[in-house]
């Protein structure tokens, strides 16, 4: 069974079942999955192998007559005296997520306030390092508090993306610092990029939702674009130092004009009635796509929105391969796709609205707005456009990091 589903079974049960009944499903299915499968439940669960090895062992010798107290207050039986069971590790080494939170940090593996803090290491080596620094922890310990962290697996998979740069780690740095420089000084950090475009119509959309039993809401059979509505391009911006999102839903295609246009829409909506003495923006952009650090038109179209508005643009683009790093991917894209799961993506409305209901317990909150605009394609920037943009490129990796001025 796949690790994250397991994980979320175990979530649920754990807060519906009592230790010794959670205990024992651990065990059945340690026992079903076979050689290493107490590892892995233990693992996912976030429990010790010893309790899944204790949990095999009641399986296979099950005692009569064990009885249960009941716990008021819980509508669960106490299978242990009040107060027993072994502790967790950090009630008794309080610096232990401490130091863990600092060797997951992007630049000095110090600074838990990082805004773009990001996870590089599997929980294998970082039990290594924390028992060298006197912590007796096990890696299924150490899964267990990134967890309480709020550090996810799934992103360490997703940084194997593409070839490695030999400048990756260096361009994360640099990039956090430019981010920390900013929201120390009180000036917007923004993270933008495209979301995955979406079929408008009855579509079976991924996900499920609670329904009437033998009540599932019908959708087409194939999923041929209806040539009248078209797909939706959601282009996002996450304002990073305020937990703020805007949405701007194109209906034509996703080219830089399109996504420098969002950006001018969120300024004005949201950006310049939250900064309103701000003079400069810093934009956390991918690679690649409409917003890629080779597109000529992305460049040409930052220069005239910098004329147009009076600031200072800088951009900072995340290295070949690390797409999935953007802030934006998992502070707020992830949460629309969370919000609007199981359901058919009727209308342009209906993906304006879902977009906009979508928050969070942490405080997210998305503003969406509809672009009915005209996005042409195969538009050509000319070297002489090009020579003419205000435009200073950093020392380090120039391509990837500069400035463009008003002119």
């Amino acid at each position: 069974m796949d690790p994250e589903a397991l994980k979320a079974k175990y979530r649920m049960l754990t807060e519906r079942l009592d230790e010794r009944s959670l205990r024992l499903c651990l065990a059945s299915d340690a026992i079903a999955l076979g050689r290493g499968g107490i590892t892995r439940v233990a693992e996912a669960a976030g429990v010790s192998r010893t309790t899944v090895h204790a949990g095999v062992r009641e399986l296979k010798a099950p005692r009569a007559g064990q009885g249960a107290e009941h716990v008021p207050g819980t509508g669960k039986a106490r299978i242990r005296r009040p107060g027993g069971g072994r502790k967790h590790v950090e009630e008794s080494d309080l610096t232990l997520l401490t130091h863990l939170d600092a060797l997951l940090d992007p630049v000095t593996r110090g600074d838990p306030m990082s805004p773009l803090r990001w996870t590089c290491k599997s929980t294998t080596k970082l039990a290594r390092e924390l028992r060298g620094n006197g912590h007796e922890v096990s890696q299924s310990t150490v899964w267990r508090l990134l967890d309480k962290l709020g550090y996810s697996m799934q992103s360490n998979r997703k940084s194997r993306e593409g070839t490695d740069h030999p400048d990756r780690n260096a361009q994360f740095e640099f990039i956090n610092a430019s981010a920390r420089e900013f929201l120390e000084g009180g000036r917007p950090v923004i993270s933008v990029d495209t979301k995955k475009k979406e079929l408008i119509g009855n579509y079976k959309n991924a996900g499920r939702e609670w329904q009437r039993k033998g009540e599932p809401v019908l959708v087409n059979m194939h999923d041929f674009v209806d040539k009248e509505v078209g797909k939706a391009i959601p282009y996002g911006i996450y304002d990073i130092g305020r937990n703020e999102g805007w949405v701007n839903v194109g209906i034509s295609h996703d080219t830089a004009e399109f996504a420098v246009e969002s950006i001018r829409r969120w300024w004005v909506r949201m950006g310049q009635p939250t900064y309103p003495h701000a003079t400069e923006i810093l934009i956390n952009a991918d690679g690649g796509g409409s917003n890629g650090a080779r597109v000529r038109l992305w460049k040409l179209e930052l220069q005239r929105l910098a004329d147009a508005l009076g600031l200072r643009l800088h951009v900072r683009h995340f290295p070949p391969g690390t797409s999935k790093w953007n802030k934006i991917e998992h502070r707020m894209f992830c949460h629309i796709t969370e919000n609007w799961r199981g359901q058919p993506l009727l209308s342009r409305m209906t993906v304006v609205e879902l977009i906009a209901a979508t928050s969070t317990e942490q405080g997210l909150t998305i503003q969406a707005e509809m672009d009915e605009g005209t996005y042409d394609t195969g538009r050509k920037v000319t070297d002489d456009e090009m020579a003419s943009l205000a435009i200073e490129r950093c020392d380090f990796h120039g391509e990837w990091n500069y400035q463009l001025s008003p002119r």
